[in-house]
């Protein structure tokens, strides 16, 4: 299968890179670099996947309808849609470099795949669009219709053009709802791997809020296990939940990094942010009928395989 990896330098775009390619497929990946973090960050991560022959790599900008119409024209047996900027507070902040970054992106990747009539797209949403519900688990057809920050509105908004496309124009779209990712490689901004990072280090950590909000914790193994299966069978329109199924309390993933890293945190107390949710909860059953998907790697070992992979990079 010829396949598009879009965002393919990031986190969650490299290892699903490296997973297609180990797999066989021929794989062409596209990223802006965006400088919401180190470019040579990102660099790192396609290190692996820049070496294989069945790998090509374009810098561009999806923001550039010519750019995405140009890419889409080489041809693919499926895109997989990773490109945009995550980060909730950061929205809050600047909210129009979302609405480009990932709205205007994704309808210029939709509007260049039906003049090239292409048509299978797995498009990557997220858990935030669930608002600040406080009931377990997250289904797909809860309603979703009251995001809490302008990134988590802008992939709603996603989604729904996404459905539009398949309606108006017959593409194959699955948009998947990712759970709280981390693993190696993970976003320096995100709250595991800044813990890591300052626990590690002797530094304080902040903890926003009483450590009673809960999140549903992904193993990138798992979401990328997801991401494949959603490329070879996507079909109509679907949105699927992909999450570790299982919830942890904030003051617990802090407990466990500190037994990982053999360390003690020094918490400072903060204030829950604007934009911050209580509670993330996937209830994967959608998942296990369309996927075959089944998560397979609990907190604990993912944890040890991020400090492991943070040490090493590190010096440690």
């Amino acid at each position: 299968m010829k396949v598009l990896v879009t965002g393919a330098a990031g986190f969650i775009g490299s290892h699903l890179c490296d997973a297609l390619l180990a797999s066989g497929h021929e794989v062409t990946g596209v990223d802006n670099f965006d400088p919401y973090y180190g470019r040579e960050i990102k660099e790192r991560n396609i290190e692996a996947a820049a070496r294989s022959s069945s790998f090509t790599f374009i810098e561009g900008d999806l923001r550039n309808a010519d750019f995405a119409g140009a890419l889409i024209g080489k041809g693919f047996d499926a895109v997989a849609h990773l490109a945009g900027r995550g980060g909730v507070r950061r929205s809050i902040a600047e909210p129009r470099a979302y609405a480009e970054l990932n709205y205007l992106a994704t309808l210029n990747l939709l509007e260049a795949m039906r003049e090239q009539k292409a048509k299978k797209l797995v498009f990557a949403s997220t858990s935030s669009v669930y608002g600040g519900r406080n009931t377990a688990p997250f289904r797909e057809d809860d309603p979703a219709s009251r995001p809490l920050s302008p990134y988590a509105a802008t992939k709603l908004a996603c989604e729904a053009l996404c459905h539009a496309y398949h309606h108006l124009h017959g593409l194959d779209i699955w948009a998947l709802r990712f759970f709280t990712v981390y693993g190696p490689r993970q976003r320096p901004d995100m709250a595991i791997h800044k813990f890591v990072k300052r626990i590690e280090s002797g530094e304080p950590i902040e903890r926003f809020g009483d450590g009673s909000a809960q999140r549903d914790y992904t193993y990138v193994s798992d979401i990328v296990d997801g991401v494949k299966r959603a490329l070879e069978r996507v079909s109509g329109y679907e949105i699927i939940n992909i999450g570790g199924a299982r919830t942890t309390p904030l003051s617990r993933l802090i407990s466990a990094i500190e037994d990982v890293l053999g360390k003690k945190a020094i918490i400072v107390e903060k204030p829950m942010q604007p934009g911050d949710v209580p509670l993330t909860s996937a209830d994967v059953t959608k998942a296990a009928r369309l996927l075959d998907f089944s998560p397979s790697v609990p907190l604990m070992e993912g944890l040890r395989e991020f400090a492991g992979w943070y040490r090493k990079e590190n010096g440690g």
